[in-house]
């Protein structure tokens, strides 16, 4: 496509959409003349595809799509946290091997090489702002009594988060793999006052984003679908549960009922509403075996995974599933 435009708007006859595991990505070359000569360039690789959430399924290119994956980290043990675009690429050449389709970039914004490698591999990013931990007083005993610890009256990070917000999309809202904005990692959604912090936030992001793409929020276990304040906000559902871990540590039976009920009670909640499960999972020793089921062994964590999947083909609107790191 060939033209002169003065707004940024071009028409494509015959696209060739992007997929999920089968990029396509077009080169738009921008070009400034000046009496006929060319004295600046730029070219800027993008994809053509549509998102959307409708009846509690999530749509790429008005295909249901099942979310497999993880949700993982930037460092390497070679680089920490530097940069290391080789790794990127064994990363994404690894999610592809064992089936994967898509990661969260937990919690924190990754660099624009990695966004740019999961352009032209077809993989979907759930992309996140680093506003992880908006809890006052939280402790690792996740304390699932329903005491409020005021985290809204004392939180001073509203401005901040704006910013976090504005800086993301207008980097990232060209990018055809992300499908869907963070709003926040596990903060305290279940206390008064949430509700009132991330409504504008949500809205922050729809008046940002050309393509209004979903926006969630990454709930947190005390924030039960009895409990929570804003999951009526956003349009997935995603959560982080560690049943069998952290709440009925090692009891798999316990683990497994108490996963399914609150899984039925958030399908109850909000029929029209995916859910994605984004953290899940049991922390393992290599090596380690028995042959009882007891933590950290290798037996105990493919247990606990078996125990969760024999049942997510039981939530209707189950969109998808990413182990945690």
């Amino acid at each position: 496509v060939v033209g002169q435009t003065n707004d940024g708007h071009v028409k494509l006859d015959c696209v060739h959409l992007w997929e999920v595991l089968d990029a396509y990505l077009y080169t738009a070359r921008i070009e400034i003349s000046v009496d006929g000569k060319i004295v600046d360039t730029y070219e800027e690789p993008f994809g053509v595809r549509s998102v959307h959430v409708a009846d509690g399924q999530f749509f790429v290119n008005h295909k249901p799509v099942y979310f497999k994956g993880f949700g993982k980290h930037e460092d390497t043990f070679i680089n920490g946290r530097g940069l290391n675009e080789a790794a990127n690429l064994m990363d994404m050449n690894l999610l592809k091997e064992i089936g994967a389709n898509s990661f969260r970039t937990s919690h924190y914004h990754y660099s624009e090489e990695m966004m740019r490698l999961a352009d032209r591999m077809g993989i979907l990013v759930i992309d996140e702002i680093p506003a992880v931990g908006l809890f006052q007083n939280f402790t690792a005993s996740l304390d699932l009594t329903p005491k409020d610890m005021g985290t809204w009256t004392v939180m001073e990070t509203k401005k901040a988060h704006e910013q976090a917000i504005q800086e993301l999309v207008k980097r990232d809202k060209n990018h055809p793999s992300v499908v869907m904005w963070v709003v926040a990692n596990e903060p305290a959604s279940h206390e008064a006052g949430a509700h009132g912090y991330f409504e504008p936030l949500v809205a922050l992001y729809k008046e940002l984003d050309p393509q209004k793409r979903p926006v969630t929020l990454v709930n947190i276990l005390m924030a039960t679908p009895d409990r929570d304040e804003v999951m009526d906000l956003v349009d997935v559902i995603c959560l982080n549960r560690y049943y069998a871990w952290y709440v009925d540590h090692g009891d798999l039976a316990k683990g497994e009922a108490g996963l399914r009920k609150e899984l039925l009670e958030w399908q109850s909640k909000f029929p029209d509403k995916p859910i994605l499960m984004t953290e899940y999972g049991a922390d393992t020793l290599p090596g380690l075996h028995s042959m009882w089921d007891i933590p950290y062994t290798e037996e105990f964590q493919c247990d606990i995974y078996a125990m969760t999947h024999g049942f997510f083909d039981e939530i209707p609107n189950l969109v998808g599933e990413q182990v945690w790191n």
